[in-house]
C-alpha cells in the first residue's frame, strides 16, 4: 500500500491479533464478531494478511465476515458468480482503471460491507484503491458540491439478452419478469418495458451519504461512471459511434434532468483517485472495507487477477 497523509486502510497480521498465522488463526480472530465490528467503523477498511486462507476455505471466513450474504442484484459491473453470492470482482478488462465508487450506491438498497479474497495477484499493477468519502468529498471545489445538492438521476436501459451492456436476466439474476417487477416495485423506481424486450429503469439518489455509525457525511454516488465524461476516452468514442446517448445502458443526469458538465466528472473522477491508497494485492489477503465510509475502484494490470467479493446488508 502506498503511503497518503490522510487515511490508509489498517493492515491486521496474526501478530495484531495474537493467533497463528494459518486459516484457523483467522476463524479464531473473527469468531470475536464484536472486535471485527468495532475495528471496522474505527478503520474503515481492513486488509488480514499472512493467514494463508485458500479458496476453498474462504466461505467459512466470509460467514464470519459477511453474516448475511448479499447476491448482486442489480449491479451494473461484468461478474461471474462462483459460489454461494460470491463473485468475481470485475471482469471489466485490464488496461482501463475503475474510478473510485460505492457498490451499488445508485440503488435503493446497498451492501454495508464488502470483503474481497485474493486468489491470484496480477503480475503487474491491479491494486484496489480506497478513498475516505469524508476526504474525497472534502476535495471537491465548492461549485461542484454544492451543485449536486439536490441530487442524481440514474438511467439504466438493460436488453434482453443481446445489446450492450448487461442484460435485465443478467442484472437481477432471474428469466422471470413477474419477479424483476417485484424487485423494482419495492425499490423506489420508475421503469418500462421496451418493445424489443428490454427495460428501462430511471431513480433518483443523492450524492451524499451521513454514516449510520459515525454521522460524517461522504460522498456516495456514482456519477462519474455513469456519464461519458468519467470513461476511458477510447471507450466513449467507440459508444458515441454506436449508439445515441437515450441508447446508452446506462448514463447519469442531475436530479431535475438537467446534464451534469463534463469538467465536473472528470473533477470528481480525478480527485477521487487522486486521493485513494492502494491496496496491493498478495496471495490469500483479505481485505473488508465500510461500504459507506469507504469507495475503492481498480487500478489497471497485466496478467492473470483473481479477486473474489462478496457483500452484505
Amino acid at each position: 500500500m502506498n503511503e497518503h497523509s490522510g487515511w490508509a486502510p489498517r493492515v491486521v497480521t496474526p501478530g495484531v491479533l495474537q493467533v497463528t498465522a494459518t486459516h484457523d488463526g483467522l476463524l479464531e480472530a473473527l469468531g470475536n464478531t464484536a472486535r471485527t465490528a468495532e475495528l471496522l467503523l474505527a478503520d474503515k477498511a481492513l486488509v488480514f494478511r499472512g493467514f494463508g486462507t485458500e479458496p476453498h476455505q474462504v466461505d467459512a471466513v466470509l460467514e464470519l465476515l459477511l453474516p448475511d450474504r448479499l447476491a448482486y442484484v442489480q449491479g451494473n459491473s461484468p461478474r461471474t458468480k462462483v459460489g454461494r453470492n460470491v463473485y468475481t470482482s470485475t471482469e471489466y478488462p485490464a488496461e482501463y482503471v475503475i474510478s473510485m465508487h460505492n457498490e451499488l450506491s445508485y440503488a435503493e438498497r446497498w451492501p454495508s460491507r464488502l470483503a474481497f479474497y485474493c486468489e491470484r495477484p496480477p503480475v503487474t499493477g491491479g491494486a484496489t484503491p480506497l478513498v475516505d468519502g469524508a476526504l474525497w468529498l472534502a476535495s471537491l471545489d465548492t461549485q461542484v458540491r454544492e451543485s449536486f445538492q439536490g441530487g442524481i438521476r440514474y438511467t439504466q436501459q438493460l436488453h434482453a439478452g443481446s445489446g450492450f451492456g448487461k442484460s435485465w436476466q443478467a442484472t437481477f439474476e432471474t428469466d422471470d419478469r413477474d419477479t424483476v417487477e417485484a424487485y423494482l416495485a419495492r425499490s423506489d423506481v420508475a421503469w418500462e418495458w421496451r418493445t424489443d424486450g428490454g427495460v428501462k429503469i430511471t431513480q433518483q439518489r443523492p450524492a451524499t451519504m451521513r454514516h449510520p455509525a459515525t454521522g460524517k457525511v461522504v460522498w456516495f454516488n456514482q456519477c462519474d461512471q455513469w456519464h461519458p465524461a468519467g470513461l476511458d476516452p477510447e471507450m466513449a468514442a467507440v459508444m458515441s459511434e454506436l449508439m445515441t446517448e437515450d441508447e446508452l445502458p446506462q448514463s447519469v443526469t442531475f436530479a431535475d434532468g438537467t446534464p451534469i458538465p463534463a469538467a465536473y466528472i472528470r473533477h470528481i473522477r480525478d480527485q477521487g483517485l487522486a486521493a485513494a491508497v492502494d491496496v496491493d494485492w498478495q496471495v490469500s489477503d483479505l481485505l473488508l472495507i465500510d461500504n459507506v465510509a469507504v469507495a475503492h475502484g481498480r487500478r489497471a494490470y497485466t496478467g492473470p487477477r483473481r479477486i473474489l467479493v462478496a457483500m452484505s446488508g
